[in-house]
């Protein structure tokens, strides 16, 4: 794999697509949540695509992705189909993970996505972990784990950073900086605000990517993996992003003005790539209106394959429990 890209138009349009999606599926999960068929916590991610998209463009199928709870654009471009993403966040038996996980919780075996994770920082030693596996059993494979600057204070991001370098995994750790963490503003939380510096510590290689820059961050993740997978160790790569929408639904954002938010969205990822497809020729409307058609098409199916879905029997709800009853007597023996 080579780390240049092909400004062909195909591809350019492909990133264009896949960016334009993941708006578009948020932008209908917001409608079901204020409808009531999402329920819990909702996390997402309006302006930060570029990074899913780059990064998944970069990787193999044979690769792993870790990724956090603000995770529905991580999925979509990875390759899970809307539909059986939307049944699962709507609670349904025919979501990807049989409505047990929910928004924060995707998972696909197939396409080697190992979950979001509601815990913050959680995902960065599951992620060493899937390394080390791939390594001893000599797979060739990678795994990218996404992460948010605020997991950076977390003890799990440092001992996971150690590890992957005194172990040398096939680690690719991949830090979404939007700044606020839940609320935070970043400079309040970090004295060093340029996260990929922290690798330093560790004697491990990093690269800081403008993250709403859609070229930019696939070459930058193409160069990442590359140095990943000819090894040894793993790479720190720092995106630069920005989430226009608050950290979940429940956050009333007192943290950041309106004007900051949409000055950062005269940098958005999706307009920029268009403009500059346009510019050079290589978009048309005739493109933008056969995209937004198939876009609306393929979210109209996934609705209605979620909403005609079917919940998880009463019965059932004890199914894939560890323990087949409660014991109610401390001092009594369980069989095994």
């Amino acid at each position: 794999m080579t780390s240049k890209i092909h400004l062909a138009r195909a591809h350019l349009q492909h990133l264009y697509r896949e960016m334009l999606r993941i708006r578009r599926f948020d932008a209908k999960c917001v409608e079901l949540y204020q409808a009531q068929q999402i329920r819990g916590f909702l996390h997402l991610y309006d302006g930060e695509e570029a990074v899913a998209v780059g990064v998944m463009a970069a990787l193999e199928a044979r690769d792993a992705v870790v990724a956090t709870y603000r995770e529905h654009g991580q999925a979509l471009a990875r390759g899970i189909a809307m539909k059986g993403l939307l049944a699962e966040m709507l609670g349904k038996v025919e979501g990807c993970s049989r409505g047990r996980g929910g928004s924060m919780h995707i998972f696909d075996r197939e396409r080697r996505f190992f979950g979001g994770n509601a815990i913050v920082g959680g995902g960065l030693p599951l992620a060493a972990g899937i390394a080390l596996a791939d390594k001893r059993l000599q797979r060739g494979a990678i795994t990218a784990c996404f992460f948010g600057e605020g997991a950076v204070g977390e003890g799990a991001f440092h001992e996971t950073m150690n590890l992957a370098m005194l172990w040398q995994l096939p680690l690719l750790l991949l830090c979404e900086n939007n700044l606020y963490a839940m609320g935070m503003p970043l400079a309040q939380g970090e004295a060093e605000t340029d996260i990929y510096h922290k690798a330093q510590a560790y004697r491990m290689p990093s690269a800081q990517v403008d993250g709403m820059d859609p070229v930019a961050m696939e070459a930058a993740a193409r160069r990442a993996v590359e140095q990943v997978r000819g090894g040894p160790g793993p790479f720190l790569l720092e995106c630069r992003t920005y989430r226009y929408r608050a950290h979940s639904m429940f956050d009333t954002q007192a943290y950041r003005s309106r004007g900051e938010i949409e000055e950062w969205k005269q940098r958005d990822p999706i307009e920029r790539l268009r403009t500059w497809m346009a510019d050079n020729h290589l978009f048309a409307d005739a493109d933008a209106a056969r995209i937004d058609a198939e876009i609306a098409a393929e979210i109209d199916d996934a609705v209605a394959f979620a909403e005609a879905g079917t919940l998880e029997p009463v019965e059932d709800l004890e199914r894939f429990v560890l323990m087949d009853r409660v014991v109610q007597d401390p001092q009594q023996e369980v069989a095994p």
